[in-house]
């Protein structure tokens, strides 16, 4: 099966949204031709010069990665930087680069999400619900054509919240109204004012679905001219967010919890809080460096902390509040290229999708007077 580099990055666009990405973020497609035919990509935690030549050798007509390779803007193309020589490669050998990056890590179905279904918890819910990305549409409908906008707008994705969806307010009224002689009225005659029985319906759309639920509302909706309203609202978005919360069945042992997480997430080694004989019921965790958000899983009542970096400091001040643990960057956010492959492979089932066999983690380890690398 053969696709367009657009296919795929129109659909994690879509699905992943880009508005959630941090604003010193550049998910998205990075290089390519979104007009170019590709018959497989290859998904890795980031594109490295390694990584090219493996796309290049399995044929591979794109790369999609978590990490961004153009992270900070670039005013040149010498070769001098990584970032510079892998946009080289992917450039001369025809191989577009999409990522997503932070907005993967809001994502309902993310990363955070993911590594506490890793680490068996329940109950699982975002640990910073997402802000200002709720929007309310209110707009006046003959009652004649009250379900066909209904049905037009809930299909653009409109309606949803939580666990439900076609969810709207619905009011009777009526609006009146005067075409000028240059209108084209559906109901009433021009130049003379004309009441029409109409509905009032109110419902909410995520944000980045806007141009898309304002089309389908213009387009189902039988009057010249449309009245409708957007509003911002306040409220969280509790189904996305960087982090995740959620429970144990059973509590663990603060000695025994970073064995777990090693285990789980196949760390060469686990930086802790001190032991103190706590109980570790509630789980609050952050793939990357997520030491920012400490806090907010103290606030959360978690009982630990599990992220891929934290300063010495942070352990400092929290190791009374909480316990943290550090899993390194790589090793928290490598289930990544997982939730990718299940997105795409779910949308495309008969699209070739590869993992990458390259490990791009470029911190080594040396402990116990033993290299990682050499093995001396």
């Amino acid at each position: 099966m053969k696709l367009k580099v657009k296919d795929i990055s129109n659909f994690l666009d879509y699905t992943i949204p880009l508005s959630w990405q941090e604003s010193y973020d550049n998910s998205g497609l990075q290089t390519g031709n979104p007009e170019d035919e590709i018959s497989s990509a290859l998904l890795a935690l980031e594109a490295t010069e390694e990584v090219i030549g493996e796309a290049f050798e399995k044929k591979c007509g794109m790369i999609i990665t978590h990490h961004p390779v153009i992270f900070y803007p670039l005013k040149r193309l010498t070769g001098k930087t990584l970032a510079e020589r892998v946009i080289i490669e992917a450039i001369k050998n025809g191989i577009a680069i999409y990522s997503s990056h932070t907005n993967l890590d809001a994502y309902s179905a993310g990363v955070s999400r993911k590594m506490a279904e890793k680490l068996g918890l329940k109950r699982i819910r975002p640990l910073k619900p997402l802000e200002n990305k709720i929007l309310k549409l209110v707009t006046y409908v003959p009652a004649s054509h009250a379900d066909k906008v209904r049905d037009a707008i809930f299909s653009a994705g409109a309606g949803k919240i939580g666990n439900y969806d076609l969810c709207s307010f619905n009011a009777e009224g009526y609006g009146t109204f005067r075409g000028n002689e240059e209108s084209n009225p559906f109901v009433g005659k021009r130049g003379e004012l004309h009441r029409e029985p109409e509905i009032r319906i109110e419902t909410v759309l995520l944000s980045h679905l806007r141009s898309r639920v304002i089309k389908a509302l213009l387009d189902a909706h039988p009057y010249e001219e449309v009245a409708w309203d957007l509003y911002p609202l306040l409220n969280e978005y509790e189904l996305a967010g960087p982090g995740s919360v959620g429970i144990f069945s059973e509590p663990v042992e603060d000695k025994q919890f970073p064995d777990l997480i090693a285990r789980t997430f196949n760390t060469e080694v686990v930086k802790h809080s001190g032991i103190r004989g706590r109980l570790i019921k509630k789980v609050a965790l952050c793939g990357g460096a997520g030491g920012s958000f400490i806090n907010d899983a103290i606030a959360a009542g978690a009982d630990a902390y599990v992220t891929g970096e934290i300063k010495y400091h942070d352990f400092l001040n929290a190791d009374n509040s909480i316990f943290l643990a550090e899993i390194g960057h790589y090793e928290s956010e490598i289930c990544s290229i997982e939730i990718l492959y299940e997105l795409l492979i779910k949308k495309f089932p008969n699209f070739a999708l590869r993992f990458s066999e390259i490990k791009t983690n470029p911190i080594k380890y040396y402990r116990n007077g033993k290299n990682e690398t050499t093995g001396d």
